[in-house]
């Protein structure tokens, strides 16, 4: 017997969500989130759980989606968990354009400045000629 049974991965799946809309409703939902996520672990996705040479992926996942270590999205879900990442992904790249203006604009006031100091004792050192 395949342990844990189809019943209980669908209940520790379930257990965090609303007790009126469960995340998975049916075995063929637990069967596809099950393969697509060991799927991912060939494709040489971090392992949540302890990983032994002689496991097999889709176990891997089977252990996962069971300790919750894995969750299940619905669509919705992960359209705007993507859309959210997608926008901080925006945020960042502004972030970092805007320190690199800054930055710039430091090293712009800097050399400015160290011309002005230069200027300055170039004219100090023509008074002091002069005198």
């Amino acid at each position: 017997m395949i342990h844990p049974s189809y019943v209980e991965l669908m209940q520790a799946v379930n257990k965090e969500s609303e007790p009126d809309e469960p995340i998975v409703k049916s075995r063929y939902s637990i069967v596809t989130a099950a393969a697509k996520r060991a799927r991912q672990l060939i494709d040489h996705a971090d392992t949540k759980v302890q990983e032994t040479e002689d496991r097999k992926p889709l176990s891997i996942a089977v252990e996962e989606l069971n300790e919750g270590s894995v969750k299940i999205l619905s669509a919705a879900s992960a359209q705007a968990l993507q859309e959210e990442m997608e926008r901080a992904e925006q945020l960042a790249e502004e972030m970092r354009a805007a320190a690199a203006n800054e930055e710039a604009d430091t090293e712009e006031a800097e050399e400015a400045s160290k011309e002005v100091t230069e200027e300055k004792d170039a004219e100090e050192a023509e008074t002091t000629e002069e005198a």
